[in-house]
Parts: C-alpha cells; sequence; structure tokens
C-alpha cells in the first residue's frame, strides 16, 4: 500500500509539472487558446507515463533498503519521523536556487516531487537505523521496550539454554516466575541440529524444543520474540545485542557467551550451575534404566542416553548392546560442555543373571 501511494502522489506532482510545462510550450508554440490546450494535454499525458514508471523504479531503489525490516519499535518511529522530516527540509532547502533563477510556475511541482522523494528515503533510512540514531542523540530512554516484559523479570534464552535440561528443570521448581523470551532466530539454530550427524546435539536439540513446550504446561510463560538482528552474524552476538535492547539478562550455558556479556555490562544467568548447586544429579548409587545403543571408548563399554539426551557410558555391558531397558547403578558424573556425564555399571541383579548365562 505504502509503494502505490508513494508512485501515486509522485505521479500527481510530475502530471501538474507537466501540464504547466505542456502550457507554457503551447503559448509559446502559438497564440491560440487550442494551442495552449493541446500543449497542456500533451504535457500532462506525457508526464502520466513518465511518473508512473520513474515513481516505481524510484520506490524499487528505496525499498532495496529496508528489506529486513519486521517491526518498528518506539526507536525506529521516532528515529523515521525525524529522519524523514529532515528529507522534506533539505529537499525544499534545495529548490528554493530553482525558484530564484528560473522564475517558472512549473518550479514547485519539481520542487514538491524532490522533497518528497527525500522525505520517504529519510522516513525509511529512520526506521531502518533507528537504534543507532537513538543512541548517537542520546534518547536511549526510547529503547525501553513498551509491553511485558519489564527489564529483569523474564530470562532471554540462548541455544546452550534451549539445549539444556537445566532449563525445565527450574520450571518444573516454579523458578521461572517472571518466564522466558526465545528468539525466533535461536529457535531456528536449535531445529537445524535436529538433522546433525552428531546424535548428541540431535537428541539436546530434539529434548530442548519439547522442553519448551513442557514449560508452557509447567506454568511457564514462554514468549518468542521475531525481532531480527541483521547487523550480527553470530547467534551469541544477537542474543546480546537482544538482550540489550530488552533489558533483559540471558539464560545460559555458554561460558563464552557470559564473559561477552560481563564486558557489555549485560546480566546472565548460568542454568547449569545453578541448577547444579540447587539438586544433583543422579547421585552414585540411583539406578536407571538405559537403553544400550553402541559401544563405548574403552573396551567393554557401552553407552546409551537418558530421555533428557544425557549420555551414560556402562562398563563391563558390551555384550549388552542393543538392549533396552538394561538395569544399570549410577557411579559418578560428570558436567561437559556437551551435557552431563554419567558413569555406570551393571546393577548386581543383571550383572549376575550375565554370569550365570555365561
Amino acid at each position: 500500500m505504502g509503494a502505490v501511494v508513494f508512485v501515486e502522489v509522485f505521479r500527481l506532482l510530475l502530471v501538474l509539472a507537466g501540464a504547466i510545462a505542456g502550457l507554457q510550450v503551447g503559448e509559446s508554440v502559438g497564440p491560440t487558446s487550442a494551442d495552449r490546450v493541446m500543449g497542456l494535454v500533451l504535457g500532462a499525458l506525457v508526464a502520466y507515463v513518465l511518473g508512473g514508471v520513474v515513481g516505481r523504479l524510484l520506490d524499487r531503489g528505496i525499498q532495496e533498503g529496508v528489506d529486513h525490516l519486521r517491526a518498528m519499535p518506539p526507536a525506529e518511529v521516532f528515529a523515521g519521523s525525524v529522519v524523514g522530516t529532515a528529507g522534506l527540509l533539505v529537499g525544499l532547502v534545495a529548490g528554493l536556487p530553482l525558484v530564484a533563477l528560473v522564475h517558472s510556475t512549473v518550479d514547485y511541482p519539481v520542487i514538491a516531487a524532490l522533497a518528497w522523494i527525500l522525505a520517504t528515503l529519510g522516513t525509511r533510512l529512520g526506521v531502518t537505523k533507528g537504534r543507532q540514531i537513538v543512541k548517537a542523540a542520546g534518547m536511549t530512554r526510547l529503547l525501553d521496550p513498551p509491553d511485558s516484559p519489564p527489564p529483569g523479570t523474564a530470562l532471554l534464552v540462548d541455544t546452550s539454554a534451549v539445549l539444556d535440561r537445566s532449563l525445565l528443570a527450574l520450571g518444573k521448581a516454579g523458578l521461572l516466575a517472571g518466564g522466558i523470551v526465545a528468539p525466533r532466530f535461536v529457535i531456528d539454530e536449535a531445529k537445524s541440529l535436529l538433522g546433525a550427524p552428531d546424535p548428541v546435539s540431535s537428541r539436546r536439540a530434539r529434548s530442548g524444543l519439547e522442553s519448551l513446550e513442557a514449560l508452557e504446561r509447567y506454568g511457564v510463560e514462554v514468549r518468542v520474540d521475531d525481532q531480527e538482528i541483521p547487523e550480527n552474524e553470530e547467534v551469541p552476538e544477537k542474543v546480546l545485542v537482544l538482550a540489550e535492547r530488552l533489558g533483559l539478562r540471558v539464560a545460559t550455558c555458554s561460558r563464552t557467551l557470559s564473559e561477552k556479556a560481563t564486558t557489555l555490562g549485560v546480566g546472565t544467568v548460568d542454568l547449569r550451575r545453578l541448577a547444579g548447586e540447587l539438586s544433583p544429579d543422579h547421585p552414585p548409587g540411583e539406578r536407571l534404566l538405559v537403553d544400550l545403543l553402541g559401544p563405548g571408548r574403552q573396551a567393554g563399554q557401552a553407552i546409551g542416553y537418558l530421555p533428557e539426551g544425557d549420555m551414560v557410558v556402562v562398563n563391563d555391558a558390551a555384550h549388552l548392546i542393543g538392549e533396552e531397558g538394561v538395569e544399570v547403578s549410577v557411579v559418578s558424573t560428570r558436567q561437559t560442555a556437551q551435557g552431563l556425564l554419567v558413569f555406570a555399571r551393571l546393577s548386581p541383579r543383571v550383572a549376575a543373571a550375565g554370569s550365570t548365562e555365561t
């Protein structure tokens, strides 16, 4: 709709200029009223055709700079209004020499067309670069989000937090009362890991995406933020920019992101560390049922996975690879960058049954 309005207004202004120019040409060609009318009609027709073509070309060129525009927060509205008005004034001032030197009635439609072009360009530029313009003007209060959640009440999750079981554990415990905000680009990155060749990453991605749905069933508000951060390519950088924009802390399991956030003054919550301090995962002696899927790195080991995606390494269980629901006893656990690693051995009952068979 905006493109149509711009093109039609530009065409109207050009038609007025063409009609006036045609009228003046008609008067110079012949003194009769028929000559003037013919000049006016021809000038208007030519300008009408050119106005549509040139208007569409101008609109297409302006629109190329705002292809990634999706939302319009207050900062963008403010900057678009200011810069658009500035463009309008520049167009009017730039046309003054034309009025002073040419002294023709065609000057005014031409000046109006120039001012309209610059005003449109300024508005779209202001909307696209609004945040930078507002910051440069020292008016950062306009960057505060107008709607919920207020700063500090919710947690903005990055991909590592989505993939970690700690997020669901905290939600179950009622420790996410402020809810979470999941950026669309974080969810997209998690979805891209579903088809990863690494089975651990694939399992964790599937479990993490299911956890977002489960959190809502536990009464945790999960908001998906569709804002794009086109000026940054890496997802962690996008998360930090969005956290600063929304005034939220970042829930993460990434030490690298935490260090960058500290440098930028963005608050973080280490979910894995917090969950580990609140309750130990799988204490020694706990009995688990595990599907043994493949061999481990050491001779005689078999590996399986818990429903949360954590890996379980079972000693002296290679002969049970392919079995489902094997009872094992936890020996120890270790936190790794990929999640919790559980070391276990066959429960006495299973081990005894295996030795009897041999």
